[in-house]
Parts: structure tokens; C-alpha cells; sequence
């Protein structure tokens, strides 16, 4: 009876996982589907969900109206530099606050999440006006600058849960040999929390990749990521729906991938110390 009921309970979850998977996955699929779509068939009522004709117009369209290998460098080098730089200033401050805490340690790391909560709207205006003022405007620096200081609050929790899981007593012992601070950093601590920056990394990546506040508002033609090549499909005449999304499924194509990739990496990383 009993191992019916948990067979009874397994697929009860099974189903259930399965149905948020698909309930998630569906709007990446439509969308997909919409990109091989006509103009006609996109915006039909009742919507067609396989009956329809194939195109690859949408695409041969988006490739020639845009350069979109430009935006897609601009995009990897705005969310690799952010997240790089970031995560040079996160390891230290997370090392610092989980092995040499204070009593103002909590303090600090409620301080620094507390500033996602701030809409980000609400200091547009004056990091307008410095950036203005700084010729960061439409510049990459610019948006790696605003992009790494907007998720380091993530990047240092993250890093400080995975350094907590580190037992104290091995930088003690590479204290005791004679390891400097530097050393104690990069040869002890950072092999063991491997995973845990990988992952790290991993997320802010994706965080800075899908970024659309800041890149719309503080970049133009120059620099714009694949966020602002996803936008300039929207014309004051309408929206074009089948090409905005063969625009949005290129966007969003490369980023999809890496998370495939790494996607055990990233598990790992994020259920690191979670088992002892």
C-alpha cells in the first residue's frame, strides 16, 4: 500500500514538473513559430498554431535590414566585461565579509540587496546626467560600468553563501605556512569554491545579456546590444509581430545554447554546500 501511494505521489510530481516546464517553455516556443510565420498568419484569429505556411522572409529580412553580428559583439562584450569586472570586485568582498566578519557584516550584505529593491527607473535621471556629463553615453564602458554595479549585490551574496560552505580551518592551515592574503585567495580558496564562481558568473551573464532598462535608455545606434536590435522592430506604424520574433529568437538563440551547455555547471554551482 505504501509503495503505492509514493508510485502514486512520484508521478503526481512528475506530472506536475512536466507541466511547468512546458507551461514555461511555451511563450519561447511561440515565439519561435511566429518567426516562421507571414506578417498575416502572426496576428490570424483564432491564432494557427501549425497550420500555416513556412517563411524564412522574417529572417532573410532582419539579417539584411540590421547588422546583427554587431549587436551580438556588443552583447558579449557588455555581459562578459560586466560580469568579469564584477566578479573580480565580489570575490574579494565576499572573502572578506564570510572569513573576517564583523557586527557589521549582516548589516552590510542586507544593505547591498535592499538596492535591488530600488526601482531602477527611479535613478535613471541622475545616472543620465553622469553619464551625460562623463561621455559614457552610448558607450560600452558605460553600460559594463552600470550593468556590473547593478548585479554585484547578487554576485557578492552568491559568493558569500558558497564561501561559508568552506571550512575555516583550511585557510587557518595556509595562514600558518606562511600564505599571504593573495595566495590564501587564489590558490585555496578559489580552486575549492570552483563551482560556486562558475556559477556565479554563469547567472550574471545571463542576467547582463537580458538587460533592457539600461541598454535602451543609455545607448543608441553605436553600441546597442541585441535588447535594442530586438526594439527597433517596433515602428510608430505597428508592430511587425513575425519579425520581431525571428528578431527576439536570434537574440535570445545564443543565450539559450550557453545555458544548455553549462546547464550542470550551473546546477552544481547553485547547489553547492547544499548537501553534506
Amino acid at each position: 500500500m505504501t509503495s503505492t501511494m509514493h508510485g502514486r505521489h512520484k508521478l503526481a510530481f512528475t506530472l506536475l514538473a512536466w507541466g511547468l516546464a512546458l507551461l514555461i517553455f511555451f511563450p519561447i516556443l511561440w515565439t519561435l513559430l511566429t518567426s516562421f510565420k507571414t506578417e498575416a498568419d502572426a496576428v490570424a484569429i483564432p491564432p494557427k498554431l501549425l497550420g500555416f505556411d513556412w517563411t524564412t522572409e522574417n529572417y532573410a529580412e532582419v539579417w539584411q535590414r540590421t547588422d546583427y553580428l554587431r549587436h551580438f559583439g556588443n552583447s558579449v562584450v557588455i555581459s562578459l566585461g560586466s560580469s568579469l569586472i564584477g566578479l573580480c570586485a565580489a570575490i574579494p568582498a565576499a572573502w572578506a565579509m564570510a572569513f573576517s566578519p564583523t557586527r557589521h557584516t549582516r548589516f552590510v550584505l542586507l544593505w547591498m540587496l535592499s538596492t535591488k529593491m530600488l526601482p531602477a527607473v527611479g535613478v535613471l535621471v541622475p545616472i543620465y546626467l553622469l553619464f551625460k556629463r562623463g561621455g559614457l553615453l552610448d558607450t560600452r564602458t558605460g553600460l559594463v560600468l552600470v550593468l556590473m554595479l547593478s548585479n554585484l549585490p547578487i554576485m557578492v551574496w552568491m559568493l558569500f553563501t558558497y564561501f561559508k560552505e568552506i571550512p575555516r580551518e583550511i585557510l587557518e592551515a595556509a595562514r600558518m605556512d606562511g600564505a599571504t592574503p593573495g595566495r590564501e585567495l587564489v590558490h585555496v580558496l578559489a580552486p575549492m569554491a570552483l563551482p560556486g564562481i562558475a556559477s556565479t558568473l554563469l547567472l550574471n551573464v545571463i542576467l547582463a545579456w537580458n538587460e533592457s532598462f539600461w541598454t535602451l535608455n543609455l545607448t543608441a545606434a553605436d553600441t546597442g546590444p541585441l535588447t535594442a536590435f530586438i526594439a527597433s522592430f517596433s515602428a510608430p506604424e505597428g508592430l511587425f509581430y513575425a519579425k520581431l520574433s525571428a528578431a527576439s529568437t536570434l537574440a535570445i538563440a545564443p543565450i539559450v545554447v550557453l545555458g544548455w551547455l553549462s546547464q550542470r555547471q550551473l546546477v552544481r554551482g547553485l547547489t553547492f554546500g547544499a548537501v553534506k
